[in-house]
């Protein structure tokens, strides 16, 4: 696969639809069905949605683990026909190696490609320092707080460096705290790198504060059936766009783009 080329989609879906065979059953069920959209280079997208959508299940065609039942996923303007290198994947548990420092995970990815010894360390140091780990290089997992090693699962993914990063709900296990240091830590990174990301969350003030765009999406099967342009400066600093006046705003029309609600159903 190519790297970014002028004018083509970082990531793209067109007409996809994804069945699942029910255990048992000659029956399929439909989690996503007709879904279009393409992401640029350096785009930041997130997609919202109710629970079962077929949210991650979008991330999973992105990244090939899951081939579409219909239509094709696109990543630099070349069909997706399986794990390529030019994707990666964040997710909520950090993954990492407990047996394995986290220098050594972070250059684990590049350590498969067969990247040199000096250039893996060169990597792994650039992005601890960029991730504010460059004092725990040399620790384990176990020594590291949820934060921390999230940060490091970051770093890991950045160590690839891959066109697009699908990210399925990478903070949602944290504290809000240290959620907001994550994501700061993240939309410098991204902004700086020149990152294209497609980022699942359930949190809308965190999708307004991260995205250039948001895309809702509807019951299962799932298909886009709204589009939210931010259009609130500062997108490398979240921690500054959270306090702009339009968030709330953002928050309300995307609460009620979900139908959310006092008497909504809990899934």
């Amino acid at each position: 696969m190519s790297h970014a080329v002028e004018g083509i989609p970082a990531i793209e879906f067109i007409g996809v639809d994804k069945r699942f065979g029910a255990p048992g059953s000659a029956t399929e069920v439909a989690a996503a069905s007709n879904v279009n959209f393409a992401v640029k280079t350096g785009e930041v997208v997130s997609i919202i949605g109710p629970s079962g959508c077929g949210k991650s299940t979008m991330l999973n065609m992105g990244a090939g683990l899951y081939a579409p039942s219909a239509g094709v996923v696109k990543v630099a303007g070349e069909v997706v026909q399986g794990p390529n290198s030019h994707v990666a994947f964040m997710l909520q548990k950090d993954l990492l190696m407990p047996w394995r420092t986290i220098n050594e995970n972070i250059e684990f990815g590049l350590e498969l490609r067969g990247t040199s010894a000096s250039e893996r360390r060169q990597t792994s140091q650039r992005l601890l320092k960029a991730c504010h780990l460059d004092k725990f290089g040399n620790h384990y997992p176990h020594q590291l707080s949820g934060g921390m090693r999230q940060r490091a699962a970051m770093a890991r993914t950045l160590a690839v460096d891959p066109l697009v990063l699908l990210m399925d709900e990478p903070f949602s296990a944290l504290d809000a705290q240290t959620k907001m240091i994550l994501q700061q830590d993240l939309a410098r990174t991204v902004s700086d790198e020149k990152k294209t990301v497609l980022f699942i969350t359930h949190d809308l003030a965190e999708a307004v504060a991260l995205s250039d765009r948001i895309l809702v999406m509807s019951e299962r099967p799932g298909t886009i059936v709204e589009e939210v342009i931010v259009d609130i400066p500062g997108r490398n600093n979240p921690m500054t766009r959270r306090k702009h006046e339009s968030v709330g705003r953002y928050v309300a029309m995307l609460m009620d783009m979900l139908k959310l609600d006092a008497n909504a159903d809990v899934h």
